[in-house]
């Protein structure tokens, strides 16, 4: 059943939805207008709710619901990258990863969702303004009991956490804090960083290599959508193309 205090989302079939708190007493949303939904507490989720001239259904937000509502202040890693760099980082239940360039919160808010309640994530970043906008998305979603933010340049000062399982590096130079992510990750533990150019892949995958990381991999992903109809199924003619390299290694001994 739905709790008191809890995320939850407003959504419209086929429209918009909104992230908020299950909340006791009117809510007011900005450009919005005002909402009550104290008599949903303890009822299950999935409830119709007409409010401000539509119909709504009142749910728990899934990853794809809290990545979308991210209030932005740098751009996200999108969500295509996110979750390939969550694969290629070995990220689970459990798992003590670290996150080096916290952004918007999106990457961190993956990160969090799939190393569950048991585990955590330390995310990095020398900028306040950065983490003070990571945070207050990671905490939107309800996250921010699995993750730790600390304000630190890992290029600089490496990081302060041993025997880690994954780090994640989105930085405009990834291939700096490589060392001192072989000291921070425990045998068998991988890193995956997110690179917006060839140049930097480049210098990131050489330096993967001669860091000792083994199945050093490199990949490009690009979405596309397609329109269903009866008989009529096509390609949609926009598709997402570039966004970002993915490189990853895996440390060995």
């Amino acid at each position: 059943m739905l709790r008191e205090g809890e995320p939850v989302v407003l959504r419209r079939p086929r429209g918009d939805a909104i992230l908020l708190r299950l909340l006791r007493g009117p809510q007011t949303l900005e450009g919005r207008g005002v909402v009550d939904l104290t008599g949903q507490i303890g009822r299950p989720p999935g409830a119709a709710i007409d409010w401000a001239g539509a119909s709504y259904r009142l749910l728990r937000p899934s990853l794809p619901d809290l990545l979308t509502q991210l209030k932005r202040r740098a751009q996200i890693v999108t969500p295509k990258d996110a979750l390939y760099l969550v694969y290629l980082a070995g990220v689970g239940p459990g798992a003590r990863v670290a996150e080096a360039g916290a952004g918007s919160g999106a990457l961190t808010t993956a990160l969090a969702y799939f190393v569950g309640p048991s585990g955590r994530v330390i995310s990095y970043d020398r900028r306040p303004d950065f983490l003070e906008v990571a945070r207050n998305n990671v905490a939107a979603g309800g996250l921010d009991d699995r993750v730790t933010f600390r304000l630190r340049d890992v290029g600089v000062d490496g990081f302060d956490e041993e025997g880690l399982d994954s780090v994640v590096l989105d930085l405009p130079e990834p291939w700096v804090p490589l060392p001192a992510a072989v000291r921070a990750l425990r045998p068998g533990g991988s890193v995956a960083t997110y690179i917006p150019t060839y140049n930097q892949l480049e210098r990131t995958v050489r330096e993967l290599r001669a860091s000792g990381f083994d199945d050093v991999r490199a990949v490009e992903l690009l979405e596309r959508n397609l329109h269903v109809g009866d008989g009529g199924t096509r390609p949609e003619f926009e598709m997402l193309g570039h966004t970002g390299f993915l490189a990853s290694g895996r440390k060995v001994a």
